[in-house]
């Protein structure tokens, strides 16, 4: 995620991110907050963008990660389903067509993403670990990809809508 390359978003007039959790900002079933993202995040605000997180995840802990990083959060976002991702725009008070949704699946990240009408960045899985159902979309993202992985940021594109 560190790869993404901020000023040429803002060049392309991205404002805001929004950035999944799990496997995106911290390891899968982990709390941890690794420092380089921790200082990748933080450089968000000089950098002149606001951020979010949108987290499929429910549980408390979710809560005390965005509190550490300093940002909204919206859980239970439901992605692949766009609702999540438009009270998040919202929230931020942000044009989607301003915004980026930045997340490590296809199936819920980017389809979630382009469902809503925003920018979206697929960047490589923090761990191999993922839950049961997330081994299975990874199964049909290979199938989708070839043999390719991301390598920092690729699949950058643009939802219908705006």
């Amino acid at each position: 995620m560190t790869a993404i390359d901020l000023a040429a978003l803002r060049a392309e007039g991205i404002t805001a991110l929004l950035l999944d959790v799990d496997n995106t900002v911290s390891p899968h079933h982990s709390t941890e907050l690794i420092p380089e993202i921790r200082e990748w995040i933080a450089s968000l605000g000089p950098a002149g963008f606001r951020a979010c997180l949108v987290s499929n995840n429910w549980h408390d802990d979710i809560h005390d990660r965005a509190a550490a990083l300093g940002l909204p959060v919206i859980p239970k976002a439901a992605k692949p389903l766009p609702f999540g991702i438009w009270r998040a725009a919202r929230m931020l008070g942000v044009p989607r067509s301003e915004c980026a949704m930045v997340g490590d699946q296809i199936f819920t990240d980017i389809l979630g993403g382009r469902l809503a009408g925003v920018r979206t960045i697929l960047v490589e899985p923090l761990t191999p670990s993922d839950m049961g159902h997330t081994k299975v979309l990874r199964a049909l993202e290979t199938a989708h990809n070839g043999r390719q992985t991301p390598r920092g940021v690729t699949g950058i594109g643009r939802g219908s809508g705006g």
